[in-house]
């Protein structure tokens, strides 16, 4: 037996699972080049800072995040911008020998649409100031950011030409640099189609059952991409099954599993069975700022795996 939903329902939950995961702003990681030399003043402002660039007025987070007046008087949509949890950069921009912190911006107006942006921080006079503020797009994917040679380095999954708003497929490298103007972007470089074989050659290890689940204590769960093939360990049992992408970039179609059928401790079972009724249930996958997710529909209700690269 093949789990898949009907077209109809795949295309209308992409602009859920994309609305639902960037608005979650669940815990990632980030990298950077350079031990960090921000002060904690300035690592701790970010959250309450006011940022320029996103609207035509500035906004000021309170504990990360911002909400406008709704559209229309006693509406429930209106304009929000938050700071997207532990992803974020440290580095030297400017060339000043002191580090400034780069965050991740979360911008949704009400509708199906939530934009990204980078913002810049640093000491200013003897003040902790947002520098510079630049849009990275709306829905885009982040896989992965770092700062190298002054440069911030994001890799990416953006719209490419034909590609609906809900399922970006281009893979890119996109670069910018802090100067007198802003944040300036250069030309960006296209490195790939989103595809189950840009999955391959890692071990992926399950660090959520769902979007700010963290996953228990236990033995590890892991993936493993193969030519067509997925592979892994469920927690105490060792699974195997078929995989393909779908005609919709971020499709995914898991064939039914099978896996060995060694004794476990009923905790370890608990979250095994789970794992692999959720893996047999996938519909889409993508990026989520640095983790790998897997969208599943089981039994009526969406679920979000994340997945760290075991080379992390």
């Amino acid at each position: 037996m093949i789990c898949r939903a009907p077209v109809t329902d795949r295309l209308a939950l992409a602009g859920i699972l994309v609305l639902s995961l960037l608005l979650a702003c669940s815990p990632q990681s980030s990298n950077t080049t350079a031990e960090p030399q921000v002060s904690t003043a300035l690592a701790d402002a970010v959250e309450n800072m006011t940022y320029a660039g996103i609207y035509d007025n500035e906004v000021t987070l309170t504990d990360g995040r911002w909400e406008g007046e709704p559209f229309v008087p006693g509406g429930a949509s209106r304009p929000a911008v938050g700071i997207i949890d532990d992803f974020r950069l440290e580095g030297d921009l400017d060339g000043d020998g002191t580090d400034e912190v780069v965050v991740f911006l979360w911008e949704s107006s009400g509708g199906s649409g939530t934009y990204i942006h980078i913002a810049v921080a640093g000491a200013r006079d003897g003040q902790n100031l947002n520098i510079a503020t630049a849009p990275v797009g709306d829905r885009v994917q982040l896989r992965s950011a770092k700062i190298d040679d002054g440069q911030i380095e994001l890799d990416v999954v953006q719209q490419g030409p034909g590609d609906a708003a809900c399922c970006p497929s281009q893979l890119a490298r996109r670069y910018w640099r802090l100067d007198a103007a802003g944040l300036t972007e250069s030309k960006a470089e296209i490195t790939g189609t989103l595809s189950t074989g840009e999955l391959a050659g890692y071990e992926w290890v399950l660090v959520s059952l769902d979007l700010n689940k963290p996953l228990p204590a236990g033995p590890l769960v892991t993936l493993v991409f193969n030519g067509g093939r997925v592979s892994g360990s469920s927690r105490c049992n060792r699974y195997f099954a078929s995989v393909s992408d779908g005609d919709t970039p971020g499709d995914l179609t898991v064939s039914r599993l099978g896996s060995t059928r060694m004794a476990c401790p009923p905790a370890d079972m608990e979250v095994e069975n789970s794992y692999l009724n959720a893996l047999g249930s996938v519909v889409k996958f993508g990026f989520f700022y640095g983790k790998l997710a897997f969208s599943s529909l089981y039994e009526g209700n969406v679920q979000t795996m994340l997945f760290s690269s075991a080379l992390e």
